[in-house]
């Protein structure tokens, strides 16, 4: 198993999932961002359902860093209640889990 970790995060739009990803990659709190436009979102909200469109922010991180990065998120975030999950990456190409590692300030 690696350290490394996958951390999805939604936003209300491209621009503001860009602002994040790179303030995350710019604190070291997550080596890489990837930003998936154009997702459709119907969830429960203040007892209704509602619907809207989102971008899907994508980040590439470590255990050491979640905390960190999880309030970042919220603190740069515009909803209230910001999805941030993390998944733990079980294996891959050794090399590029290493990476993430370096670049996110792991050991």
């Amino acid at each position: 198993m690696s350290d490394a970790f996958f951390i999805y995060v939604t936003a209300g739009s491209v621009e503001e999932a860009e602002r994040i990803g790179r303030a995350l990659v710019a604190e070291r709190l997550a080596a890489c961002a990837n930003i998936l436009p154009g997702m459709r979102s119907i969830y429960w909200w203040d007892g209704k359902v509602e619907e809207a469109s989102e971008a899907v922010l994508v980040l590439k991180s470590v255990r050491k860093n979640l905390a960190a990065l999880t309030a970042r998120v919220k603190a740069l975030h515009s909803y209230a209640v910001p999805c941030v999950v993390a998944l733990p990456i079980e294996t891959g190409n050794a090399d590029y889990l290493a990476w993430i590692v370096t670049e996110s300030g792991g050991s």
